[in-house]
């Protein structure tokens, strides 16, 4: 035990200070700062003076980032409480860009043609970028990837203002510059492992990923919006689910096949009063159930066809019988636009095969008799100039409309290709669609095609009012496949050589891109001089997952089994992947293809990605050559698979 310690005590007093102590205090404080402050050479006061401006502009400048990083941690908290709310708030969704008044003609206002019908989308949308400036923004921890994972690092996710986008794939930035040799290689070199199978693989996983988005924000609604993890409504009638029935089919996914079947059976009805877009829900609805009941075997698909095909029938009664553009499917009317009494030629010309083949099932001859009409009428009609079409036709007077200007895009496209298909479609015993498909292609070889600089790559460009311009819509890429088709069923065999010369320039509109996915339209360079093929504008620079070149890429592999076309497909998969891909489930549509660390995200999966894109990509990657023969089915213009028709004996 140890003995108790002695303990000092020390005696503390405190005095109050005498008055005006402590203000004397610090006056002289302050002298003695301003004497040492003195005392320093010019150059040390100098120093310091510059030391504390920039720190105060580096204050100036985090201070944006410093607010958008703490309000992406509270969005993230937010979205942590709502726990299981389908829609939940996220502050920083880009706007939907305001489409461009590009003018088609002088007479037609820009706010008209912002409301003209058009085939899958926009032909040219206003560009709204974020300044480079606020690109330091985006690296936040906002939405978590499944699994927890927030973490962002070089080949990790990137965070577009609260949109988790995976980058988890590399693609090569690859820019033509001068001559032949710098253009993007034709045959890129394939990495370990890039077996057929893994491909498809990848494009069954990369179904499974959009569809995961689409169950789970936008299930039975039209469109997926995969950064807001919402959705959009156009008819309201489940059109990514119908779209994508028979490439769950083709693609093996049973599971979600099922699921989406149980949908159609149980909640799909078109007893609704909506108007609806006849070619679209044609294209995409009629078509995509009658696929699926040819895939299937399975009725119901059957009946839900008769349904909205007989629902579409009240766009034929039009003083012309050239059809409306919108039809009411619960009251059984229809009318043109309220703008227009005109309908787009690609429109009233690309619902023949769906009409014609929904005829034959049910052994009712009006649907046919309808479409058929139409094709009647469009074949006499004066205003083409070697074959070639006007856009627009007039639903009172049969006539068409506008003329003068003629292209393979927006408007106009899917005119050249039914014609084709429904010669096969019929087999080949109509010789009036063989007539104008091949006076066609004469007029496309005689008016619209022109070679670049200084790589000349051969283009389809417009013509208007005897001026041709370079210009190019991805849409016109559905051309090389459709020259193929023909050269496959017997037309000339310089056809397949123009689908060859085509292929490529759609390749090079998606490798000289920094992102390496094409833009909506690019223009081609025509002078010499030029070191750059193609040039795109500011508001052509958007991408909407959309399927011509695979597309046509499938058909050239099909019938020359070059592998070079596979590469290019594979290529465009893995950047769909790097620059599309959202972390929560879906792909979305993107402003700039030409800013890699900023594509500049527009939140909307179309219902084609799943419908055609991917479909497309599988058959491409596919070794199977009666997986959707091409000498049994044809494809509808939204890549659903109909069947050509036996020969009569």
């Amino acid at each position: 035990m140890h003995p108790p310690s002695r303990k000092d005590y020390v005696s503390v007093t405190f005095t109050e200070p005498a008055r005006g102590t402590y203000n004397n205090s610090k006056q002289l404080r302050r002298q003695s700062c301003w004497r040492k402050w003195k005392q320093l050479s010019r150059l040390q006061r100098s120093l310091i003076l510059f030391t504390l401006a920039l720190l105060l502009i580096c204050g100036i400048v985090s201070y944006p980032a410093v607010t958008e990083h703490l309000r992406g941690l509270a969005v993230a908290e937010q979205e942590k409480e709502r726990g299981g709310d389908l829609r939940p708030v996220v502050p920083h969704v880009l706007p939907e860009p305001v489409k461009e008044g590009r003018a088609l003609r002088p007479e037609i206002s820009s706010q008209t043609q912002k409301r003209l019908p058009y085939k899958r989308g926009p032909p040219a949308l206003q560009n709204r970028l974020q300044k480079k400036e606020n690109a330091s923004n985006t690296l936040v921890e906002g939405d978590k990837e499944p699994g927890g994972k927030k973490e962002v690092e070089d080949g990790g996710v990137i965070s577009w203002h609260g949109a988790v986008i995976e980058t988890d794939q590399e693609t090569k930035d690859s820019k033509a510059v001068g001559n032949k040799e710098n253009l993007p290689a034709s045959q890129p070199e394939k990495s370990p492992g890039e077996s057929e199978y893994g491909r498809l693989e990848a494009v069954q996983e990369a179904f499974r990923h959009a569809w995961k988005g689409y169950k789970d924000f936008a299930w039975g609604h039209d469109e997926l919006r995969p950064i807001s993890k919402s959705y959009g409504e156009w008819f309201g009638l489940g059109l990514t689910l119908i779209d994508a029935l028979d490439t769950m089919w083709i693609l093996g996914l049973k599971d979600e096949f099922d699921e989406a079947k149980k949908w159609v059976a149980t909640e799909l009805s078109f007893n609704k009063n909506v108007d609806v877009n006849l070619f679209e829900s044609t294209i995409r609805i009629l078509g995509g159930l009658l696929s699926t009941y040819h895939l299937t075997g399975d009725p119901l698909f059957l009946d839900k066809a008769k349904d909205i095909g007989s629902r579409l029938m009240p766009a034929f009664n039009t003083p012309s019988k050239i059809p409306y553009s919108d039809v009411n499917i619960g009251k059984g009317t229809a009318h043109p636009p309220r703008w227009t009494s005109d309908s787009t030629v690609a429109e009233v010309t690309s619902i023949q095969l769906e009409f014609r083949e929904l005829s034959r099932l049910t052994q009712d001859p009006q649907y046919q008799a309808a479409v058929g009409e139409v094709m009647g009428q469009v074949h006499k009609l004066d205003g083409k100039l070697d074959g070639l079409v006007p856009m627009f036709i007039n639903t009172n007077s049969g006539q068409f409309t506008h003329q003068g200007i003629y292209t393979l895009g927006a408007r106009a496209d899917s005119y050249y290709e039914y014609l084709l298909k429904q010669w096969i479609q019929g087999g080949k015993k109509e010789d009036q669609f063989l007539e104008d498909y091949l006076q066609a292609m004469e007029g496309i070889q005689k008016n619209l095609l022109q070679h670049s600089s200084p790589n000349r790559l051969t283009f389809a460009g417009e013509l208007s009012h005897g001026q041709f311009s370079p210009k190019m819509d991805h849409l016109v890429c559905f051309l090389p496949g459709t020259l193929a088709l023909g050269a496959h069923n017997g037309l000339p065999a310089e056809h397949m050589e123009l689908a060859k010369q085509l292929m490529e320039t759609c390749y090079q509109m998606y490798a000289q891109m920094e992102t390496g996915l094409s833009p909506e339209i690019v223009h081609f360079n025509m002078h010499q001089g030029s070191t750059n093929d193609l040039d795109v504008k500011l508001a052509d620079r958007h991408n909407l997952l959309r399927p011509e070149t695979v597309e046509s890429l499938f058909y050239l592999y099909r019938f020359t089994k070059d592998r070079k076309y596979r590469d290019w497909g594979w290529e465009i998969l893995q950047n769909f992947n790097k620059y599309t891909k959202v972390s929560s489930g879906g792909y979305t549509s993107i402003n700039n293809v030409r800013d890699p660390e900023y594509p500049s995200p527009r939140d909307k999966m179309e219902s084609f990605f799943l419908g055609e894109t991917l479909k497309y990509l599988f058959l491409l990657f596919s070794d199977d050559p009666n997986l959707i023969s091409l000498d049994q089915y044809i494809f509808n213009t939204e890549a659903h698979p109909l069947p050509i028709w036996p020969a009569i004996e």
